[in-house]
């Protein structure tokens, strides 16, 4: 039996999420984010919460295409590294997203080792139809560009994979 359960975030997680978040973007392995832009997206949240009530990692799945749906800013507190809280938050998203009608998950990462135990696969430049890939480029959305590998974000996806799951 886990200490520690995994829900849909609320807007009082915010605080946590951020602080969560932090630490990994100072040492530039997850970007910051505003806590307005945390708000805008709490919807796309999931947290795992501690029998405590303590937030100890954080997740969230972006829908960008009608198939796709992309893992961002996946989270644990560093002393809850390697207990199952980042695999609970993934299952978590994964279900979500299948209930959602997606059947591909993207992830940007420097964290190879642990999405692929989870059946990600790194993945080369084209992964979408041309079509497709015009529609995506419409989107003002980062990530969204770093999905589609455009140049104006190679500074964002320096060092990262960009990793694909079927589900």
């Amino acid at each position: 039996m886990s200490d520690f359960s995994v829900r849909a975030a609320r807007t009082s997680d915010i605080p946590g999420i951020q602080a969560l978040v932090e630490p990994l973007a100072q040492r530039r392995i997850l970007l910051g984010k505003d806590r307005v832009t945390l708000y805008e997206a709490v919807q796309e949240f999931r947290v795992a919460e501690a029998a405590d009530g303590d937030l100890i990692g954080c997740g969230a799945l972006h829908v960008m295409w009608e198939d796709l749906g992309e893992v961002r800013t996946l989270a644990v507190r560093e002393d809850r590294l390697t207990t199952g809280v980042g695999h609970a938050i993934l299952e978590r998203i994964e279900t979500d997203a299948r209930a959602l009608g997606l059947s591909r998950l993207f992830c940007l990462t420097f964290e190879t080792a642990f999405f692929g135990r989870h059946g990600f696969e790194a993945i080369g430049e084209r992964i979408v139809e041309p079509e497709v890939f015009a529609q995506l480029a419409l989107s003002p959305d980062e990530g969204v560009a770093e999905f589609l590998d455009l140049s104006r974000v190679k500074q964002n996806t320096l060092g990262n994979t960009r990793m694909l799951k079927q589900l």
